[in-house]
């Protein structure tokens, strides 16, 4: 039997403090209850307890402090943790690049990377795509508002990660984006 050693709790500590005063874009959720989505959904596909750390602090560098907490992730969790945060790390850099840029070259940085930065970006991915048709259902297509692509291009981008992972990685979570892309298509 497989069980997560104190190092996962103590990243569940640390992510739930950076994210303390976080929420979900456009509602009044604690971000950290997206963070252990991200994680479940990495144990759930068989991941690492690396990669499950990794899902907790996926956001930290980009989101709550940059280089800084780069270094802090390192020096507490190691090497194989910061190189899966890293591979899931959009854009560090201020000001940041417009939006479309800022993805396409995500789009670029997942499609040749290991399977673990790909099993903690994707459970990421289909979460989000969760949590929008969740939010479809309670606000209609004022979801749409939150996301400064509007609905094509955040359905473009879900897209085109759903198609890289159809190439390159086997796992139910690539069915289950799927299924939530089609039905935010269909939610006009």
């Amino acid at each position: 039997m497989n069980v997560l050693s104190d190092r996962f709790e103590e990243a569940l500590i640390y992510a739930t403090r950076l994210h303390a005063r976080q929420v979900r874009k456009g509602t009044n959720i604690p971000y950290i209850s997206h963070l252990l989505s991200v994680a479940a959904l990495v144990l759930e596909d068989g991941g690492s307890e690396d990669e499950a750390i990794a899902a907790l602090l996926y956001d930290a560098i980009e989101d709550q402090g940059g280089e800084v907490t780069r270094a802090e992730i390192l020096a507490r969790f190691g090497d194989r943790v910061v190189a899966i945060v890293d591979g899931c790390t959009e854009a560090i850099s201020s000001p940041r690049k417009p939006w479309r840029e800022r993805k396409l070259q995500y789009l670029e940085k997942i499609r040749g990377n290991s399977l673990a930065v790909q099993r903690v970006s994707l459970a990421d991915k289909l979460h989000n795509a969760r949590s929008i048709v969740a939010d479809w259902h309670r606000v209609g297509d004022r979801v749409w508002d939150r996301f400064s692509a509007k609905r094509e291009g955040t359905l473009w981008f879900y897209r085109s990660v759903v198609d890289i992972y159809s190439e390159s990685f086997s796992s139910v979570m690539v069915i289950e984006l799927k299924l939530a892309i089609s039905r935010l298509e269909d939610s006009k």
